[in-house]
């Protein structure tokens, strides 16, 4: 059964060089690799020494607190380095893939039949437990705890975000059996866009629907979690991306992991903008192609969404759970004459301050990466809440995250919120201060306190 949200709180921001429905598969990359960071709350032990061959789906790392969550090579090949930074912490493990692919067989699961705990084992085993992700927290789920619900968003209102509808085209059976794998665990809710109701991704009998319509974030986990089942606290809920169900999926079909995916390659330094076929962990030069940025080019990279991907270079690799990869003007050799006191025909406005929103609220702008100003003062104007739809008072629970009020944290709803909720507030925040790392700070503080 369908229910329909419509939204008016949040903020649509268009940026140039959006990803064309049109797709290339990239060859073979010589070197892939596993980032720890991406299953954040995971304390990683080495499962592998350099010069080990593994196939696709073989561990790399397990979770030293449950020793049950395992993070497996998404190809075959042989383990070519490990790179540790400070204090010997894992940085990537690299594997040089072979030729011929091959992948561990886990076997096929019988869905109508299998159990929960049978569910929870397999996907322990070929290592997609680790790409779920809890609330409270916002960390790698934990295989003791039993979550009242699964969520999955199979759309994003983020700029340049990928198109999960085109993303999944040709896979939407496997992503219904990666749906029906998940409802052996707790009930799953799927949180769609107005336009998917007719989609192929549909009907999904094994989970809850619901249409969301609105402005950024109405496609964040988070704002559909907020509507559908709040987390209090003492309560669970677990969340995976819509294009990792599809190898869950995978999985519930032939036995084996495919980390195979489509990354929307898009922003306005892309020659063509346009899909990607490639897999996890593919180094970025390699999937970026003639579009890499020269050295020393007024370029960045930015693995994931500009709103909440990280900065990278072209000798990094691609992200766990990235689906784009973003090239943005830096800025940093921008010389403006008047400044702000300009009409900036060409620049983008969230409150009207300048005269470009006279020329029509669906144009694509060409924004650089500057924030054009320094940290200040933080004053309580509303601004956080009129982009922020949830039923939380965003600018309260920041100032009390910074002022370390885990009591206040507690009553403003801070277990329901991820740092990527506060992407489009820190967006518009003419405070200029850093709510995504704010809020990650106060998410793990907590939880500390919690342990």
């Amino acid at each position: 059964m369908e229910r329909h949200f419509k939204l008016k709180k949040g903020l649509d921001v268009r940026l140039a060089g959006e990803a064309a429905a049109t797709v290339r598969t990239a060859t073979q990359a010589p070197l892939y690799a596993v980032r720890p960071a991406d299953f954040h709350g995971l304390v990683p032990r080495l499962l592998v020494k350099e010069g080990e061959r593994v196939k696709a789906g073989t561990p790399l790392l397990t979770d030293k607190a449950t020793e049950r969550i395992n993070v497996v090579s998404p190809v075959s090949g042989t383990v070519k380095e490990v790179m540790r930074g400070a204090r010997r912490k894992i940085l990537y493990i690299t594997v040089q893939p072979d030729a011929r692919q091959e992948a561990v067989d886990f076997g096929k699961p019988d869905l109508a039949a299998i159990s929960r705990d049978d569910a929870l084992e397999l996907l322990l085993k070929s290592g997609l437990f680790a790409y779920l992700r809890q609330r409270p927290y916002d960390v790698t789920a934990s295989p003791l705890d039993t979550p009242k619900a699964v969520f999955v968003s199979a759309f994003s209102k983020m700029p340049l975000a990928a198109d999960f509808s085109f993303v999944a085209q040709g896979r939407e059976d496997k992503f219904k059996a990666g749906i029906a794998l998940l409802s052996k665990l707790a009930p799953v809710y799927v949180g769609i866009a107005p336009e998917q109701e007719t989609s192929a991704l549909l009907p999904l009998p094994e989970a809850t629907v619901s249409v969301f319509d609105g402005p950024n974030p109405s496609g964040n986990v988070g704002v559909h979690i907020n509507h559908l089942a709040p987390v209090n606290k003492g309560e669970t809920v677990w969340t995976l991306g819509a294009e990792e169900a599809i190898f869950v999926g995978e999985l519930a079909v032939t036995g084996r992991v495919d980390f195979t995916r489509r990354i929307a390659v898009a922003g306005s330094q892309v020659a063509e903008s346009q899909y990607v076929e490639t897999v996890v962990g593919a180094q970025i030069a390699h999937l970026l192609g003639a579009d890499t940025p020269a050295e020393g080019a007024h370029t960045r990279i930015i693995d994931g969404n500009p709103l909440v991907g990280r900065k990278v270079e072209a000798t990094d690799f691609l992200g766990a759970h990235t689906t784009e990869v973003c090239l943005l003007p830096e800025g940093d050799d921008t010389h403006e004459v008047l400044g702000w006191i300009a009409p900036r025909l060409k620049q983008f406005s969230a409150n009207r301050s300048y005269l470009s929103w006279l020329l029509g609220k669906n144009r694509a702008y060409d924004l650089d990466c500057r924030i054009k100003g320094g940290e200040r003062r933080m004053i309580m104007s509303g601004e956080y809440d009129r982009v922020f739809p949830m039923d939380i008072y965003a600018g309260y629970l920041v100032k009390a995250i910074i002022a370390g009020d885990i009591d206040r944290q507690e009553a403003l709803g801070i277990y329901e919120v991820a740092p990527e909720d506060f992407a489009v507030a820190e967006f518009v925040d003419s405070s200029k201060l850093e709510l995504q790392r704010i809020v990650r700070e106060g998410l793990d503080l907590l939880r500390k306190e919690n342990a």
